[in-house]
């Protein structure tokens, strides 16, 4: 599916700041940001990431904040009842 098609069926671009703990010394944090198209308020996209994290990664998550936009707004987007040609 293509980008255009994933934003007309209501993904929002979603950027993820994910704060978690470093495996080696775990009073230390690190972070990392996850970015994807994907839909609000479920977030199924990165849940099925954190979800992968958390069984395949050692650092363990210590916190996740989101952000979330759409990417062509209603303001942006206008309907047209007729279309011209130009030879």
């Amino acid at each position: 599916m293509s980008s255009l098609q994933q934003q007309l069926r209501g993904y929002r671009l979603t950027t993820a700041e994910i704060l978690y703990r470093l495996p080696d010394h775990p009073v230390m944090l690190q972070s990392f940001i996850w970015q994807d198209l994907d839909l609000a308020p479920k977030f199924p996209m990165l849940k099925k990431f954190l979800h992968f994290w958390e069984t395949n990664l050692d650092g363990k998550l210590y916190s996740v904040r989101v952000a979330s936009r759409q990417l062509i707004g209603d303001t942006e987007l206008k309907l047209v009842g007729r279309e011209l040609s130009l030879h």
